[in-house]
């Protein structure tokens, strides 16, 4: 039993090395407008998805180009021995939630008034290897 427990744990450690993590919280975007960028990248490898982010002329793409880098970086950190370009890396898991919400009150007509509600995001991304790279 304890064989087959430190092989497992050592293939979870050789898979979470493949894998990189970047957060963004209390993004200023609405989530349903991160949401859109964000499906367009979700599977993609890493040099496709940053092409498609720096053409896109939405303001949310610009923050996820950003975040990517970071996921990018943070792989890197981990694999310094290895290449990027080698790993075969992917959008493996891009993840959009609803962060704080900021209240407002608009005047409306004959004394009422209206809320508005700016939202905000956190965004995870998940770099993923295609290659599983021995060291």
């Amino acid at each position: 039993m304890g064989v087959r427990k430190r092989q497992m744990a050592e293939r979870i450690k050789a898979e979470k090395k493949q894998m990189a993590f970047a957060k963004l919280n209390n993004c200023p975007t609405s989530p349903r407008k991160m949401r859109l960028v964000a499906d367009l990248v979700r599977g993609v490898e890493v040099e496709k998805a940053l092409a498609i982010l720096r053409f896109n002329p939405k303001e949310a793409s610009r923050k996820l180009e950003k975040l990517l880098l970071s996921a990018l970086a943070n792989w890197q950190a981990k694999n310094e021995e290895a290449n990027v370009e080698e790993a075969g890396l992917f959008v493996k898991e891009i993840k959009v939630d609803s962060g704080s919400m900021l209240k407002r009150l608009r005047p409306a007509p004959q004394g009422r008034a209206h809320r508005i509600r700016k939202r905000s995001n956190h965004v995870t991304l998940v770099l993923g290897s295609n290659n599983n790279i021995e060291s």
